[in-house]
């Protein structure tokens, strides 16, 4: 499961149990995120959490970078047995949007920002698929 974390929302993603396609899943309003991981994880099989690194473009962290590493902490508290990894998530939200305009979705559609979460996520995780396994 890939995650997008916002100060606002959470877009999440998952995968194949074959680890070949990352589907968007769900956004999530960032307060109920981790109860509705906790009840997807109890009904669904989740090897581990892809979670994005929030960067400047300079490689510092950026300023929800702090958020991101308090849920971090509190994700591994919470799932102890699963792997935590990170990724880097710049132009991810757009390459997001850009796959939206790809898609044909009309400007109106495109503004739905909880639609941009999912698609970031669905990038994360499937960036970090093809670094585990470069031939997918």
């Amino acid at each position: 499961m890939a995650i997008d974390y916002g100060m606002k929302r959470t877009g999440l993603a998952v995968t194949d149990p074959v680890r070949i396609i990352a589907t968007a899943l769900a956004t999530i309003e960032t307060p109920s995120v981790l109860p509705y991981i906790k009840e997807y994880c109890a009904r669904e099989e989740v090897d581990f959490f892809v979670v994005g690194e929030a960067k400047r473009m300079d490689g510092s962290p950026s300023q929800s970078m702090q958020l991101i590493e308090s849920f971090v902490a509190t994700m591994k508290e919470a799932f102890p047995d699963k792997e935590v990894a990170r990724i880097d998530e710049r132009f991810t939200s757009k390459l997001a949007f850009q796959a939206m305009i790809d898609s044909g979705l009309k400007k109106k559609q495109r503004r739905d920002k909880a639609m941009v979460d999912q698609i970031a996520a669905t990038i994360m995780l499937q960036d970090y698929m093809r670094s585990l396994n470069p031939s997918i």
